[in-house]
């Protein structure tokens, strides 16, 4: 058979099994059953009875779930019902069964929503199981589950007809959460270091705000944004791209601690760390610096591992990685000159674009000198960059929000945490000068004109806000997805969001 008719056939069984699913739900229906219940009562869940099997032994129970595997023996039937903690066996014997539950035993599909209730025992082969006395049809399964199957072959688990597809598996995640137990449990783990994160700054007393996604002026990172329009106030708005200057107007305004887990949105390309939609937590102290910055996220890093892996010990894509503190603090001149034998500090454009050329970092011609180092850093650097480590003291013209070096006027107080080659976060010793600050945005401006669409825009509103004087501040961001991915040794930043962005479908 060739493929179109080998396609063809394919689809013709699919349409085959979903129209012998419809006719059981219209056959329920015939006879006054409802196959889309409205609710059901249960009393225990499955990972509740599998871990305190004594408690429940000879006991009844209710519980829900989906019907995950179905084999049928005669009269009775075994078969395996998933709940969110888990699976348990039950066991159905047909002359137990009322009249109306018969009907219902006798259309069980896997993929089903069934709502049981039972004894407790143990089989005879030791699985734990419910022995149901009554059933309930709580949502009829219309289109089967892509069901996972194993095999032991020589002595070893395989697994085989597996929801594999990674695209399948981003566009519908409802069905690889069925399917996939991984999954289901990478995503509490994200629930749980996200708790971490918030338990960790709440407990030091810092204040949870919220501030606009929707902004007249976007800012507080170099990226281009996603653009709307406002009916009403017929003005164009931004979805942010940061929460940054939100928050430390609030430092102006008085608070000196504050903090923001929010979605940010950047209209950028995506790659295995990179969605346009994505998570970050930025924190602003007023009074601190960036060392004491770097202090709180290596302590916060670690707390949240331990409170989620139990242990600062962990090995992401093979690597293994000890994330407990203190982490070493190298400059970032003196990283490119480690990985790269040449020593760029205080160069010019030009002998920048030299020195990138003779290492192979190809470069833009619009690029000016601070887009050149940073291009050399992210490819000659950061792969190197395995275990915990702060980059700090950037140069200035990368970082226009960041406070002058106290020791050197060419540099900023900056650092960047990186792990397993790959930034998670960005913090300053925050620029607080009004007139320093309105310069450095007018730098920003003349790159824009020059081509550089990610370059900062001038806020007015913003440095009137300094000019009423912001506090000696610290400030971070932390990207919440990469350092799910660390924390879960998850590969591609789709793989730690629900719904990552996509081409729609055909």
């Amino acid at each position: 058979m060739d493929e179109s008719k080998m396609n063809e056939s394919n689809h013709l069984d699919l349409n085959e099994v979903m129209r012998s699913r419809r006719d059981k739900m219209n056959q329920l229906l015939a006879k006054q059953i409802n196959p889309f219940a409205y609710f059901f009562e249960r009393t225990a869940a499955a990972a509740e009875i599998l871990e305190r099997y004594t408690d429940f032994e000879g006991k009844e129970v209710a519980l829900a779930g989906r019907i995950m595997s179905l084999r049928r023996m005669g009269k009775a039937t075994f078969a395996h019902l998933m709940d969110v903690s888990g699976r348990i066996q039950i066991y159905i014997r047909r002359d137990v069964l009322s009249e109306t539950q018969t009907e219902i035993y006798s259309r069980l599909d896997i993929g089903d929503i069934l709502g049981v209730a039972g004894t407790v025992f143990r089989t005879r082969t030791d699985e734990i199981t419910i022995q149901v006395k009554s059933m309930q049809m709580l949502t009829k399964n219309l289109r089967p589950l892509p069901v996972v199957k194993e095999r032991v072959e020589d002595g070893v688990k395989v697994t085989y007809d597996a929801f594999a597809d990674m695209e399948m598996r981003y566009r519908q995640r409802y069905v690889d959460l069925i399917v996939n137990e991984p999954v289901r449990q990478l995503f509490f783990k994200r629930s749980r270091i996200i708790r971490q994160m918030r338990s960790f700054l709440d407990d030091r007393g810092y204040l949870e705000v919220e501030t606009p996604v929707l902004q007249p002026l976007y800012g507080g990172a170099s990226a281009r944004p996603f653009t709307t329009h406002h009916n009403a106030l017929d003005i164009t708005l931004y979805m942010r791209i940061a929460d940054e200057l939100y928050l430390k107007r609030l430092i102006v305004g008085g608070y000196e601690g504050v903090y923001e887990i929010s979605k940010d949105f950047r209209n950028e390309g995506i790659d295995r760390t990179h969605n346009p939609e994505f998570t970050m937590m930025e924190l602003y102290v007023a009074y601190k610096d960036y060392n004491f910055m770097m202090d709180l996220v290596e302590e916060m890093v670690n707390e949240i591992a331990v409170g989620v892996t139990g242990s600062d010990q962990i090995v992401y894509q093979g690597q293994s990685i000890n994330l407990k503190p203190p982490w070493p603090r190298l400059a970032f001149f003196d990283a490119i000159e480690q990985w790269t034998g040449i020593q760029l500090y205080s160069r010019d454009r030009n002998e920048l674009a030299a020195a990138a050329g003779k290492i192979g970092v190809a470069i833009e011609p619009h690029w000016d000198g601070g887009k050149i180092l940073d291009e050399i850093f992210s490819e000659k650097v950061e792969p190197n960059l395995i275990q915990p480590v702060f980059i700090c003291d950037y140069p200035v013209e990368l970082s226009p929000l960041a406070k002058r070096h106290r020791d050197d006027v060419q540099l900023v107080e900056r650092f960047e945490p990186y792990i397993a080659g790959r930034e998670i976060g960005n913090a300053f010793s925050e620029l607080n000068d009004p007139i320093d600050q309105r310069r450095r945005f007018e730098s920003q401006d003349a790159l824009r004109a020059a081509g550089d669409e990610e370059a900062h825009r001038l806020d007015e509103d913003f440095i009137r806000a300094l000019e009423y004087g912001m506090p000696p501040t610290a400030g971070l961001g932390m990207g919440v997805d990469r350092l799910v991915m660390l924390l879960t040794d998850a590969s591609s930043i789709r793989d730690v969001i629900f719904f990552p962005t996509m081409r729609p479908e055909d």
